[in-house]
């Protein structure tokens, strides 16, 4: 019999996020096997920003996520308008 897939655990931290005009959903999750927390946001068109980190708790993961707001403000966020092509 085949091992069965672990399961997501979405810590109650996970929410959607209005300030400054930007809307995002901010996703803690963890697979139930591994102890590390990972941070994901998502903006309004789907793009997502993955922390490339663990973090020990899901409080440590919300904490990074207000730091970098904080720091940089919810523009990070967006889409950026530039498109820099591949050379030919």
């Amino acid at each position: 019999m085949p091992d069965r897939e672990p399961n997501l655990i979405t810590s109650s931290l996970s929410r959607e996020v209005s300030r400054d005009g930007v809307s995002v959903r901010v996703e803690i999750y963890r697979l139930e096997d591994r102890p590390g927390w990972s941070l994901e946001v998502v903006n309004d068109k789907g793009t997502s920003m993955v922390w490339d980190e663990q973090f020990d708790t899901d409080d440590g993961a919300d904490a990074a996520f207000l730091e970098t707001v904080a720091a940089e403000g919810m523009i990070v966020f967006l889409d950026s308008a530039t498109v820099i092509p591949f050379r030919r």
